[in-house]
């Protein structure tokens, strides 16, 4: 049975930048107040022309040259997003197409915050089945497109940004060792974006009620999250036959410094082996694990062997936490450049463009 390693990472952020003193001109709210309760000092928005997709590419583009992959060797990509640009098509299937994965399956994963375990896990095992062999899973939010900007207990907290792993099949033990998967929907009111879907379809008065907006109980999350994180981390940890003191790194989803804190005493363990960057991102739902790690793995913390621990909860209710042997890329026998096959990609997506408009007339005379 192959393992599945995560051999490439990459992230990307919009440069646009908002401060807490920034937002302290919107709504009645200052920057000490916000870090005191949730440890951001500032976050990156998304400009006009930018999607979750083009900063997914963007994040897809540098995983795949860290692992020296082509586009077109991608069996699978997942992408775990909040905030699709699309209910349909896929915001996975735009990404597909913009970095020319030509031979690739492509579907999006919405399991919130907790989306990129998820779709990490959904990944490894497809790859430990044998079906593939090389896989992309991308968190990619433009969050604050649902922030109501006049609510200061939401708008504070939520930014934008992409962050891609890309997993591959070897016969070398270690990459996912072991991954628990949650979900409690009677807590599904608590984290909600109530508008825009089937239940309540865009009209004047979904509009008018704010129903397009992120609705919150920030104390019910609060309780919830600190509960979870830790007990979902020892239970990933036992799956694995691995105790906390095997453990050189818990990466968690950065949704609050405070609840961080919590799951470190529940753990027992020194906030120094946590990696954290909430303050400079705030939450980018399914992008805040694979955002962090990148950072870390940049700063040289990652080292080959380590174990590292994943953990992260979210709407849903949903939450969950994965262990991971850290072994980086596979040795190649030559250079790849995955950011060319980009430039090709746009001129394959007229083609098979035309091609399907031809076809269509050719059908269209055989009726």
């Amino acid at each position: 049975m192959p393992f599945a390693h995560i051999t490439g990472w990459g992230m990307y952020v919009p440069e646009p930048v908002l401060t807490n003193d920034d937002i302290s001109k919107m709504v009645d709210t200052n920057d000490e107040w916000i870090r005191d309760r949730t440890g951001i000092r500032e976050r990156h928005i998304a400009r006009e022309n930018e999607f979750p997709s083009t900063l997914a590419v963007e994040a897809a583009i540098k995983a795949l040259q860290v692992a020296n992959l082509a586009p077109t060797e991608l069996d699978l990509i997942i992408c775990a997003t909040s905030s699709p640009e699309y209910i349909f098509p896929a915001t996975a299937c735009l990404i597909q197409d913009q970095i020319g994965a030509s031979k690739a399956g492509a579907f999006d994963l919405l399991a919130a915050c907790s989306g990129f375990i998820f779709a990490t896990n959904m990944a490894a095992q497809a790859i430990r089945s044998g079906s593939i062999k090389n896989a992309l899973v991308i968190g990619t939010e433009t969050l604050s497109r649902f922030v109501n900007w006049k609510d200061r207990n939401t708008c504070i907290l939520f930014g934008d940004g992409a962050g891609a792993f890309v997993l591959q099949a070897s016969e070398i033990p270690g990459g996912i060792l072991s991954a628990v998967m949650h979900s409690d929907g009677s807590g599904a009111d608590s984290l909600t974006l109530p508008g825009g879907g089937s239940h309540h379809p865009a009209t004047e008065l979904t509009l008018h009620e704010g129903k397009h907006f992120v609705q919150m109980d920030g104390k019910e999350v609060f309780r919830f999250a600190t509960r979870v994180m830790g007990r979902a981390s020892i239970e990933a940890l036992e799956s694995a036959g691995l105790t906390t003191a095997d453990v050189q790194w818990i990466i968690p989803h950065q949704a609050n410094l405070r609840i961080i804190e919590t799951a470190a005493k529940y753990l027992k363990m020194p906030i120094e082996k946590f990696v954290i960057n909430v303050q400079n991102y705030g939450n980018t739902s399914t992008a805040s694990i694979p955002i962090a790690t990148v950072e870390a793995a940049q700063k040289g913390q990652l080292k080959i062997g380590d174990k590292i621990v994943f953990v992260g909860f979210g709407a849903g209710l949903t939450w969950g936490a994965m262990v991971v042997q850290w072994t980086g890329p596979i040795p190649a026998k030559k250079l790849v450049h995955p950011e060319q096959y980009r430039r090709f990609a746009r001129l394959r997506s007229f083609a098979r463009r035309m091609l399907r408009f031809i076809e269509g007339l050719l059908s269209r005379k055989e009726i």
